[in-house]
């Protein structure tokens, strides 16, 4: 499976600052993970943002995000967020920052 090469690039710009951060292909995508806990990551022309599973029912409030059900069975603290919806920066920077909100808690791996 393809993704989006144009927001993955995107997301490594944007990430690119941090200190531990690095990629990894996973799920036929790729994935942006701080200090060894995925942090976010693109699969087809979508976003992917853990934003941990207290968070999730307000993360799913939000335009374009709907439920990671990636192998049939939904992910606990993870949202999938329509490509559409991340295509300005302002709305790309909200849902890293979600994410950053609850990796950093992680211990690192």
């Amino acid at each position: 499976m393809a993704y989006d090469e144009g927001l993955a690039h995107r997301l490594g710009d944007a990430l690119g600052g941090l200190p531990g951060m690095g990629s990894k292909k996973m799920f036929g995508g790729i994935a942006f993970l701080w200090h060894g806990n995925m942090l976010v990551g693109v699969i087809g022309d979508d976003l992917i943002a853990r934003v941990g599973p207290e968070a999730q029912e307000d993360a799913l409030t939000q335009p374009g995000a709907r439920v990671f059900d990636f192998t049939g069975r939904p992910m606990k603290g993870w949202v999938i967020v329509d490509g559409a919806a991340v295509s300005e920066d302002e709305a790309l920077e909200d849902w890293i920052a979600r994410a950053r909100e609850f990796v950093e808690a992680l211990p690192p791996k």
